[in-house]
């Protein structure tokens, strides 16, 4: 595939393309994937419904005739517990997602993303920085990775693979993988930083809205496999507001955060963290990088309605799986989750 990076207009036809070819393709993983995908964009769900209603009939019947007969289904085993979750819950309760804002703060009720498994993300830190590259464990070299792909090649001087992400919670929202087959740990590098920076700046004209999250060992990365989460949000998350502090104004933000706009200053910044032993989280935007120190993943109790606070959520979104909650949840609730992260 020739580079889909020229627009956002044609990267959204060509990721939208790829989406329609998983929904046909038959497998448990591509089915699930093109699922999430469709829940956040009514024109899709409605197009690629009836493929995967009959991926999911197709699907079911192939599980059905093995269990019978005492046979396994071939299969990762957390695709077909996915699957099993959906299965009782009923294909026809697969609707789209909903959103809305609680004054600046963006909250989302996301109810796909609740059945996803949670790798290393559920793990209490070990009080290291980052751990060895673990090839038995989850990462993007395994085989069944390759039907998630949307685009590889290079891209700014990198070789770069761009995955689905498999349960996504924001627009265009893809898994950026730096030299894949190096294996490298979820750690950053200044040549890691300086490109993902750099991209951003690249991509900015084209690709209004752009950015890339990092969740560092220790801060909810789910995978021991370098990557940054790419997303297209053009309205902007809410730590980009005027009304804070490090963007200008006299509001202070209920998390760490600390905006650079150079390179070399954020990079001082986040090595300090790295020597520390400090988890972070980063957001990478045109010309700016905000990153937030903060508590250590399984220190601070998790609401029933989240599986930890990510980038994401440190920016200012809100991935909730309980509708109820969903409508409930006011500014004191967010600012009080916040706060809690924070660090001295």
């Amino acid at each position: 595939m020739k580079s889909p990076f020229t627009s956002i207009e044609l990267f959204r036809r060509e990721f939208n393309a790829g989406l329609h070819v998983l929904a046909e393709e038959g497998s448990f993983g591509t089915f699930i994937l093109a699922c999430a995908n469709a829940t956040g964009d009514a024109s899709l769900l409605n197009d690629i419904r009836p493929l995967l209603e009959k991926q999911y009939q197709d699907l079911y019947e192939a599980c059905r005739k093995a269990f019978l007969k005492g046979r396994s289904v071939d299969v990762v085993d957390e695709d077909l517990l996915v699957f099993l979750k959906l299965h009782t819950m009923g294909f026809e309760e697969i609707r789209l997602g909903e959103s809305r804002k609680e004054d600046i703060w963006k909250i989302q009720f996301n109810h796909l993303r609740s059945f996803r498994p949670r790798r290393i993300a559920q793990f209490v830190h070990t009080g290291l920085m980052s751990e060895p590259f673990n090839e038995d464990a989850f990462n993007f070299n395994k085989s069944f990775m390759a039907r998630e792909c949307f685009w590889q090649g290079n891209l700014l001087g990198r070789q770069v693979d761009l995955f689905y992400n498999k349960y996504p919670f924001t627009d265009l929202h893809g898994l950026l993988v730096l030299d894949r087959l190096a294996n490298h740990a979820q750690l950053l590098d200044i040549a890691d930083h300086r490109y993902v920076f750099e991209l951003g700046h690249a991509l900015g004209n084209n690709f209004p809205g752009v950015g890339f999250g990092y969740n560092s060992y220790g801060a909810y990365a789910s995978v021991n496999h370098l990557h940054f989460q790419m997303f297209v949000d053009a309205e902007g998350l809410p730590v980009t507001h005027a009304c804070w502090l490090h963007n200008g104004g006299d509001k202070s933000y209920p998390a760490n955060v600390q905006v650079f706009d150079s390179v070399a200053d954020s990079w001082k910044f986040i090595s300090d963290l790295h020597a520390a032993a400090q988890p972070y989280n980063a957001l990478y935007l045109p010309g700016k990088v905000y990153v937030f120190p903060r508590k250590t993943q399984g220190t601070v109790d998790v609401p029933s309605w989240s599986s930890g606070f990510t980038w994401y959520e440190m920016a200012g979104g809100f991935v909730m799986f309980n509708r109820d909650e969903y409508k409930s949840l006011k500014v004191e609730n967010i600012e009080g989750y916040l706060q809690l992260l924070r660090v001295e």
